[in-house]
């Protein structure tokens, strides 16, 4: 009587979690690819050597996932 089986919703909570932050992991790769490819495609129609805008675009990115992360972590822990 005195044990109890523990409820579905704590078994789930590791894998939540890890759900979680791994799709944050993917977001951030997706959004680098993206942005970077966008950055490349405008150095190509610029002709610009330097890929200026491929390195600007993937800093951008990185600073704004960045910037989600820290959101998300801020959100979990009052």
């Amino acid at each position: 009587m005195g044990l109890q089986e523990p409820s579905p919703n704590r078994k789930l909570k590791p894998y939540n979690n890890y759900l979680k932050y791994s799709s944050l992991g993917i977001q951030l790769l997706a959004a680098i690819c993206f942005f970077g490819w966008l950055g490349y495609k405008l150095d190509s129609y610029l002709k610009i050597e330097f890929p200026a805008f491929m390195l600007l675009f993937g800093l951008v990115a990185f600073g704004g996932m960045m910037y989600q992360v820290y959101r998300s972590i801020n959100r979990d822990n009052p």
